[in-house]
């Protein structure tokens, strides 16, 4: 069975899953089907921090896996989602040495774009779970309003590792970012246990 090139086009919030993302990969060339893979947000922060070359402070997980393969003398020749059952995706990262190893697709596509290494789908998943946006005008309101900034989301992290938050701080990020989304019931919420926290620490100095 064949399989396409894809690149990877932008990551969007999950309307499936609290807390994850969905990454989108287009094919390269026409007719540039694209393919939405639900992922967890420890590995789409790990796509957009090498996407976008900001650096943490320490090694993360796919950079240690990067670092093994150097280690050994050991390339990734590709990697091919080849697979897709009951909704599950299946990934497989092949090594210059002919190695093939089973992957959750967001691990080996991390890995991928840190070695830029190329990755594919299998025509039949493409097939099975690809569409085609519309129109050229769905395709640039999807960018402006439903793509993430992968450098902003990168960004975030970046300054979550080197300098750990309050809760306080937590909180109030947390409250800024509902307010913006107008999700205003969990805005409210927010400022009741900001303004509990803040009372909790005014007693705590005082009695200090």
């Amino acid at each position: 069975m064949d399989k396409v090139q894809v690149e990877i086009l932008g990551l969007s919030t999950s309307s499936f899953s609290s807390g994850a993302y969905a990454l989108i990969l287009q094919e390269i060339n026409p007719p540039q089907r694209r393919l939405p893979i639900i992922i967890g947000a420890f590995e789409a922060q790990a796509i957009a921090m090498e996407l976008e070359k900001v650096k943490p402070p320490r090694p993360q997980t796919h950079d240690l896996l990067k670092s093994l393969l150097e280690a050994f003398d050991v390339s990734v020749q590709e990697v091919i989602i080849h697979d897709l059952q009951d909704g599950t995706f299946y990934a497989h990262i092949v090594l210059d040495d002919g190695t093939v190893i089973d992957s959750r697709p967001s691990d080996a596509i991390a890995l991928a774009v840190r070695t830029h290494s190329p990755i594919y789908v299998m025509d039949h998943v493409l097939e099975e779970a690809g569409f085609l946006p519309e129109s050229e005008e769905e395709l640039e309101e999807e960018e402006e309003d439903e793509f993430y900034s992968l450098r902003s989301e990168a960004e975030a992290i970046y300054e979550e590792e080197k300098e750990p938050e309050s809760e306080l701080e937590r909180l109030r990020r947390k409250l800024q970012k509902a307010i913006e989304e107008e999700d205003y019931e969990l805005a409210a919420q927010l400022r009741d246990q900001i303004k509990r926290l803040e009372e909790d620490q005014s007693s705590s100095e005082q009695s200090n």
